[in-house]
């Protein structure tokens, strides 16, 4: 199974763009911390700001937030970083003919469709400002 990690790429992008704001944010640096390379980095932080939650010029290193961090969602960063796929997903390549195979889909499609309301319910009640501050708690308690 391929898991992405677009998101939490997407929100550390977000995140350290917040807390390092007076620091180096060339995109070489953000992918120091996530652990990517950085023309990766430019391309999430391009549909970052197509979307409106970052605001980039070219050849200017000077990002920040389109948005204040308590009006930036989990969700906001899904959508954009996931183009809006869903989190789970049902595999359309079964035996018809099969008792399990011929009625797996219909009987996956409304639990998964609840599971992926109830996910982006969830992501809709988290802001950026918290996850930047659960960062800063748990730096705090590392000193």
């Amino acid at each position: 199974m391929k898991f992405s990690n677009k998101l939490s790429d997407g929100v550390h992008i977000l995140a350290y763009i917040d807390i390092c704001k007076d620091g180096d944010l060339s995109s070489a640096a953000i992918a120091s911390s996530i652990e990517s390379n950085p023309s990766l980095v430019r391309r999430m932080m391009s549909r970052l700001s197509k979307a409106g939650l970052l605001i980039s010029r070219p050849g200017v290193v000077a990002p920040k937030l389109g948005r204040p961090a308590d009006e930036i969602t989990l969700l906001d960063v899904y959508r954009v970083m996931e183009d809006n796929q869903n989190l789970l997903h049902i595999d359309e390549k079964t035996n018809p003919a099969c008792i399990v195979g011929g009625n797996i889909q219909e009987t996956l499609t409304d639990i998964y469709d609840q599971i992926q309301k109830n996910a982006e319910d969830s992501m809709a009640q988290v802001t950026l400002q918290q996850i930047i501050d659960s960062i800063l708690v748990n730096n705090q308690k590392k000193q």
